[in-house]
């Protein structure tokens, strides 16, 4: 199996359009509009990683504040003593190595203990980082070297296009394919011979790198850090409720589902500032109760209707 099963020339045609108008956004687009890009392809790269693992996997990990705030401190840390591009890659790679780390410790664990310890883990680093910053550097923040926006939003406009080619990558593949196995019945997966502890941890471990990534280029743009700030727990349920909404079934959904989420939250906050959440809870909740396969399951559902009634039509 290939990954032209997955996108053919009319979708690859189309995506490169859309690459090419996000590519010469910052000619035309106005400074808002580039940041609040900027934020939305952050919360993609989110949405698209955490997908990347819990989707086959249905393991429904709570760590990406984690993952995230990783790459943030990594560029707090070294942002005024390395480049830039190096202190991105560093912020991913230190993603990478404690996500290898806990996924070791934990992926044998199944259902609700796992959510429960990737959450705890994003409240251990935090209140960890916390009393390391008080009782050792006497300092609560730190603060980070800044870029300009454009640069910002052409960073993370680089780690989404090569998020999504790992993504199509991995779907095309035998790996991908065992992944899934593993998401379907485990046992099974591992009686034909799939090493499924060495594969859940090593796409766990991929998309934490790519959260790191995300981390550690955002760092620049909000220029001073704090453990709270870093490691917020939002973060951790925002492209877990993204993802949903748009819907798991194609790499797309997460990517809809996110565009679609984050300007609406800057829409709200800015209309609603006191209501926002509420209104946010409301959305959810329909949407989980009438919507189980998010925004692209509903169009799919659409679709097959009327080709149903074509069909009786004819």
């Amino acid at each position: 199996m290939t990954s032209a099963r997955y996108i053919d020339g009319k979708s690859l045609v189309v995506w490169l359009l859309v690459m090419a108008a996000m590519a010469l956004a910052p000619h035309y687009a106005s400074r808002y509009a580039i940041i609040l890009l900027s934020t939305i392809l952050m919360y993609v790269v989110l949405s698209v990683s955490w997908a990347m693992f819990s989707g086959p996997t249905k393991y429904i990990s709570l760590a990406p504040a984690a993952f995230f705030g990783a790459g943030i401190y990594s560029a707090a840390v070294l942002g005024s003593s390395l480049p830039l591009l190096v202190v991105i890659l560093i912020g991913g790679a230190v993603s990478f190595c404690l996500a290898v780390l806990v996924g070791a410790l934990t992926l044998r664990l199944r259902g609700i203990y796992f959510v429960m310890f990737t959450f705890g883990l994003v409240e251990l680093l935090m209140h960890f980082l916390l009393w390391f910053e008080l009782n050792i550097n006497d300092t609560t923040g730190r603060v980070v070297p800044s870029i300009d926006n454009s640069t910002v939003y052409y960073l993370m406009l680089a780690v989404f296009s090569l998020l999504m080619v790992t993504v199509y990558a991995l779907q095309g593949s035998k790996f991908g394919m065992a992944l899934k196995g593993v998401g379907e019945n485990e046992e099974a997966a591992a009686h034909i011979g799939v090493n499924v502890t060495v594969l859940k941890i090593t796409v766990f471990g991929l998309s934490a790198f790519f959260m790191g990534l995300a981390g550690a280029i955002m760092a620049t743009k909000w220029t001073y850090i704090d453990p709270k700030i870093a490691f917020n727990p939002v973060v951790s349920f925002m492209p877990v409720l993204m993802a949903i909404f748009g819907g798991l079934g194609r790499p797309y959904g997460p990517i809809i589902g996110a565009a679609i989420f984050s300007y609406l939250g800057e829409f709200l906050i800015t209309k609603f500032p006191y209501y926002y959440m509420l209104i946010f809870g409301v959305i959810l909740v329909v949407a989980i109760l009438y919507m189980p396969g998010g925004l692209v399951g509903m169009a799919q559902d659409i679709r097959k209707y009327f080709l149903r009634r074509q069909h009786a039509d004819s």
